[in-house]
């Protein structure tokens, strides 16, 4: 079996998984994702498989999709992921060696709506080259206005609770900001795969060092410094894109941080 791009210590798992779809009848392909399908898997990656399943064997599969993991090798844990919005997903941890494989058991009719088109490891028949002539995988783009209507709201949310003590707070909302604002403007142009921070600091390697000036310790003071900072680099990178600024906003925030 040829496990095209799969890194050598997730190859034995990944082997595991094609060889229990083969024997399921309710199991028609395999596709890997992640970074084996964007092709920068390293010896600390993680596994993504779509496991493609017939619509009416879903409902067992999922029920079952512990089950189905630990004929795959060593399950030391799993669960659900209904905490990130997607109950077909299974989130494991295999081991020894640890590894972390994500399984999700998608319809034909359910790939359609996917993201990336990924690597067919194994697939009974032609369902899969089917649905991929019918329909485009589309990763998720930052929508830049979408960030500047809400960058304002979030920067005063942060600074009211660094004022009001609750600094732990402030520091998981610094961290969104981050996330969900300053590294999709960054990555505009660098990636057609953004996702948060993840690789920030090969995107945009000039951002570095204004980048770790937003990051807090739990002080009302640093906290306070670390947001300014965050304004500033986001600031920066606003500057790479096309949006109706938020003036008033934006300047009454500033005001309010002092």
């Amino acid at each position: 079996m040829e496990l095209v791009g799969v890194p050598e210590h997730l190859r034995v798992l990944a082997e595991s998984v094609v060889a229990e779809a083969e024997k399921d009848p309710r199991v028609v392909a395999v596709i890997a994702g992640g970074s084996v399908a964007s092709g920068t898997s390293d010896e600390y990656s993680d596994l993504d498989l779509v496991i493609v399943c017939t619509a009416e064997g879903q409902p067992e599969l999922l029920a079952g999709a512990e089950e189905f993991a630990g004929r795959v090798g060593p399950l030391l844990a799993a669960f659900t992921g209904e905490h990130v919005g997607e109950p077909r997903l299974l989130i494991a941890l295999f081991g020894s060696p640890l590894a972390h494989v994500d399984l999700k058991f998608v319809t034909p009719d359910g790939l359609r709506e996917r993201v990336e088109d990924g690597v067919v490891l194994w697939q009974r028949d032609d369902t899969v080259d089917r649905v991929r002539k019918e329909s485009v995988a589309e990763w998720p783009q930052p929508d830049a206005q979408w960030i500047e209507d809400r960058f304002w709201v979030w920067a005063h949310y942060v600074a009211v609770k660094i004022a009001r003590g609750e600094l732990f707070e402030a520091i998981d909302a610094l961290g969104m900001i981050r996330a969900a604002a300053i590294a999709p403007l960054a990555g505009i142009g660098r990636t057609t795969r953004p996702a948060g921070v993840r690789r920030l600091e090969t995107l945009a390697p000039e951002l570095v060092p204004a980048l770790k000036e937003t990051v807090a310790t739990a002080d009302a003071a640093d906290c306070l410094r670390a947001l300014k900072a965050s304004v500033d680099v986001y600031r920066t990178v606003r500057e790479r894109v096309q949006v109706v600024r938020r003036t008033a906003a934006e300047e009454a925030v500033v005001d309010f941080l002092g």
